[in-house]
Order: C-alpha cells, then sequence, then structure tokens
C-alpha cells in the first residue's frame, strides 16, 4: 500500500503517552502505519511492551518506557530514553490523563495536586523540553489532547476541566515560544468509547447529549491526530480542534 502523502511518517519518531491503550493506543497504531517509528509510554511496561511489539509487527522500531507523567524527574527519564534510542523526537503526543469523579467539597489535596500533575504539570514539562529540542534541532510537532471538560461545565471533575484548560493556555503560548520550527496544536475530544466507558450507564454507551447523538469510537480520533501531527499541515499551530460529536 502507497501511503498518502499527506500523511505520511515514514522516517519520523513519535513519542505518545498513555499509549497503551484507549485513544492513545489507536493513536499509536496509525502512526505505525504509516511509517512512524514509536515511543510507548504508560505506567504499566508490561502493557507498552505490548503494544511496541504490535508495532514491531508493521516493522516499525518501538520502544516501550513505564513513566507516570506527572512527575518531573520521570517525564525526564523518559525523554532521555527516548532520544537515547531514535536520537530524536519529530512528533509529541501528550495524551495521559484521568478524571475520577469526587465532590468538589470532599476532594482531598493529594488527590487535586495528583489531577493537576498528570493532566497539566507533566505534559507542560514533556512540551517545554521536547519542544525547546525541536526548536534548536529540525523542528516538530506538538499535540496536545485537551477535553470538552476545559470548555463545558462538569461537576464532580472541576480540577480535571481546569488542568484541561491550563493545557488549552498552554499550547497556544507554546505555539508562539517555540515558533517557527515547532508547531504545538489541541484536541479537545469528547465522550469516547475507551476502557472509561466500561463504568457509565449501558445508555450513556449508545446515546450522548451531542449533535451526533452517540459517544465516539477510539479509531475516530485518528484523523484529527495525523492531520495536526503532519508536516503538511505546516500552517496550523496554536489550533484547538474539537472531536465531539458536536458537543455543545
Amino acid at each position: 500500500m502507497i501511503p498518502d502523502p499527506l500523511f505520511d511518517f515514514t522516517g519520523k519518531v513519535v513519542l505518545v503517552t498513555g499509549g497503551s491503550r484507549g485513544l492513545g493506543y489507536r493513536m499509536v497504531r496509525a502512526f505505525a502505519e504509516r511509517g512512524a517509528d514509536v515511543v510507548v509510554a504508560s505506567r504499566k511496561l508490561e502493557n507498552c511492551e505490548a503494544v511496541a511489539g504490535e508495532v514491531r509487527t508493521l516493522g516499525r522500531r518501538a520502544l516501550a518506557v513505564s513513566a507516570h507523567v506527572g512527575r518531573w524527574a520521570e517525564c525526564d527519564a523518559l525523554i532521555e530514553a527516548a532520544y537515547a534510542e531514535f536520537g530524536r523526537i519529530d512528533v509529541l503526543v501528550n495524551n495521559a490523563g484521568m478524571s475520577p469523579p469526587c465532590p468538589s467539597h470532599e476532594m482531598p489535596e493529594s488527590l487535586f495536586d495528583s489531577v493537576l500533575n498528570l493532566n497539566f504539570k507533566g505534559p507542560f514539562r514533556l512540551a517545554s523540553q521536547i519542544g525547546h529540542r525541536m526548536a534548536d534541532g529540525d523542528g516538530g510537532s506538538i499535540v496536545n489532547i485537551s477535553s470538552t471538560g476545559a470548555l463545558m461545565a462538569l461537576p464532580m471533575v472541576v480540577p480535571y476541566g481546569a488542568a484541561k484548560a491550563a493545557l488549552n493556555a498552554m499550547s497556544v503560548s507554546l505555539a508562539r515560544e517555540y515558533a517557527p520550527k515547532v508547531r504545538v496544536n489541541t484536541i479537545s475530544p469528547g465522550p469516547f468509547l475507551t476502557d472509561i466507558a466500561e463504568a457509565w450507564e449501558a445508555e450513556k454507551r449508545e446515546r450522548q447529549p451531542v449533535a451526533l447523538g452517540r459517544p465516539g469510537h477510539p479509531e475516530e480520533i485518528v484523523t484529527a491526530a495525523l492531520m495536526l501531527a503532519s508536516p503538511s499541515s505546516s500552517y496550523t499551530t496554536g489550533a484547538l480542534v474539537r472531536v465531539d460529536g458536536g458537543q455543545q
């Protein structure tokens, strides 16, 4: 199969956090299927190794790294491992995140800190350190995975929405800071049928209050990620792309 030249990542190195499952897994597969070598990062090494094995069966190189990206020391170790293996990173996808529900007035400080660390502090560290290296080298693309929780009211997960709003603002600022060689963009997903959806009521897995009337399937995140990461999108930076089925 001849790859579409607009989405040809042959020879590129892509790092995806939270890459062992859900939306991250789909993005790992999509980049690898289009020629990229991939760094798969998440907390559980065995899950990363399994996905890395799939990438290798496609004829691409893969590196599995266990990293809690809410901790800067582990972010830095992830970066060093990736550069030691591949010599560069062309695309960073900041996908790792979490949102445990909790009444705001009952939220312990430890959970508040954990949510902000994983959804904002860690992505900032990765984007700033890798973005700086990209700017000093051949350039690159950073795609931050946000949430509609940053754009609408979501009770019970207020710190998550706030962290994702900070991520949105960060993307715009870093797009300016590391321009013109580095592009930084954001994807804002709505409700998707990832493993998190297993805890939803059956009706919510079938219907959602969005224009398309249903939750998204994980593979439906792929085109937005490929578009923003592709060098063919060379005039797109500081943008936020909503992939939410028409959520209001």
